[in-house]
């Protein structure tokens, strides 16, 4: 059986390249379309184990004249990949101490006992957190805790997909939610337009949030109604280790809310979030906390995951180095007759599904100038086509490699590829249906 999945996505990916040469007439960028198809099959299929996947680029770049292999693995060492292997060290801290049995505890006296209940809270609650956390940071503290609210692997799945796209989701409420929130504000103000104050943006962003939030909560709760939370954690006192665990837990939010940049109110303290993470679970090796030991606990950090990451940081590299994102450019400026409602349709459809396989933030820098000129010669308000691009390069939900909450919910183990694609792709078209009708309908109008 394995074999067949690896010929399968083996025949696919030489499809998709004679395919794109056809078209493109360009090896290294055919070439590039080919790996792709390669990898989304095989992390779909498990023909192969993820992390062996993910390792790919470094072999296959090179060999295909994509990247050199200098360029392709430095990839793997990208700054935000620390800032995940601080949060894994933390969510081990907390498994060891069994401080997330206080914690389910805690959340269970707090909201609605059932399936429902505890999917809508997660969803909101990682929404609400991720407008002025990064959604990575969001989604690393959350989803520990939230694995071991039951037992039923149904239910698992689902906490930990309402985590990741309520952070997703909620990562737009706030300007600072994002990074590709923060790359538009910075494009607008070098070309000069009018940037979207704090609270304005938060109130163009509130109505979307709250459907998407309802929908997500509705969708994963479909067919839990047989499902029972039982509540046999009992009430007990915290030791030492838990105290030193939550009290570490609580100086980092802290330090993580004082430090998001708030303009133009506060500038925040200037510190860098992965080094912040990362200090934070180091700290778990030294006194006085003395929770982790390396011999013991390194070993389960899900290095798998940190290679995905270097896999899609190695793709949104190829696409700016090929020049396959100017080819994308050149597709979208053919619009420009269309309608505007038809072409906020057409940006908001390829945004969200190129984003599905390349960095978000990466994505969002190369197609906003685009964007700027579509827009010039469209007619249509470039603040708002750039605005609803910038929303849709969050709003991907199909694959892990698309946001950082994506690819942590799968590295928990309790969350399958196939999972991710059958509820992604419904929230896909009703991320992009939302996003252009509530753009055409009420943005345009304060824009």
């Amino acid at each position: 059986m394995q074999n067949k999945k690896i010929f399968l996505s083996i025949g696919l990916a030489i499809c998709v390249f004679f395919i794109a040469n056809g078209y493109i007439h360009e090896f290294h960028k055919s070439a590039l379309l080919g790996v792709i198809t390669l990898l989304i099959s095989m992390w779909s299929t498990n023909a192969l184990a993820m992390g062996v996947v993910s390792l790919l680029p470094i072999v296959l770049f090179p060999a295909l004249g994509i990247l050199g292999t200098k360029a392709t693995a430095i990839n793997y060492a990208n700054p935000i990949i620390f800032l995940f292997l601080g949060g894994f060290l933390l969510a081990i801290g907390v498994e060891k101490t069994k401080l997330h049995i206080f914690i389910a505890e805690k959340i269970l006296n707090i909201f609605p006992n059932t399936p429902k209940g505890m999917i809508f809270s997660l969803a909101l609650t990682s929404g609400l957190l991720s407008s002025v956390l990064s959604n990575t940071t969001t989604t690393l503290l959350l989803i520990s805790i939230a694995l071991f609210l039951t037992n039923d692997i149904r239910l698992k799945m689902r906490f930990a997909l309402a985590i990741a796209y309520g952070a997703n989701i909620g990562g737009i409420l706030t300007p600072i939610g994002t990074p590709p929130n923060l790359v538009l504000l910075g494009i607008m103000n070098e070309m000069n337009l009018e940037t979207i104050p704090f609270f304005t943006w938060m109130m163009l962003s509130a109505p979307l949030v709250i459907v998407m939030i309802l929908f997500v909560a509705w969708l994963l709760s479909l067919g839990t109604d047989d499902i029972v939370i039982t509540r046999d954690v009992q009430q007990f006192s915290l030791n030492n280790e838990q105290k030193k665990v939550l009290f570490l837990l609580f100086g980092l939010i802290t330090l993580l809310l004082v430090n998001a940049k708030i303009q133009p109110y506060w500038n925040g303290l200037g510190l860098n979030e992965s080094a912040i993470l990362l200090a934070s679970g180091l700290l778990l090796f030294m006194p006085p906390f003395n929770i982790l030991k390396w011999e013991d606990d390194f070993h389960k950090v899900p290095y798998a995951i940190i290679f995905l990451f270097g896999a899609g940081f190695s793709i949104a590299k190829g696409f700016a180095s090929t020049g396959l994102a100017d080819e994308i450019a050149t597709v979208l400026l053919s619009f420009t007759t269309l309608t505007p409602f038809l072409l906020l349709f057409a940006v908001a459809t390829m945004i969200t599904f190129a984003t599905e396989i390349t960095s978000n933030t990466a994505l969002i820098s190369i197609m906003l100038p685009v964007l700027y000129s579509v827009a010039q010669k469209s007619g249509i308000d470039a603040t708002l086509i750039m605005m609803v691009a910038t929303i849709c390069a969050s709003y991907a939900f199909m694959l892990p490699i698309a946001t950082p909450p994506n690819a942590i919910a799968m590295s928990s183990g309790a969350v399958k590829m196939t999972d991710m694609i059958r509820y992604g792709i419904i929230l896909n078209f009703v991320g992009i249906m939302s996003i252009i009708i509530i753009a055409h309908f009420f943005w345009r109008y304060f824009i």
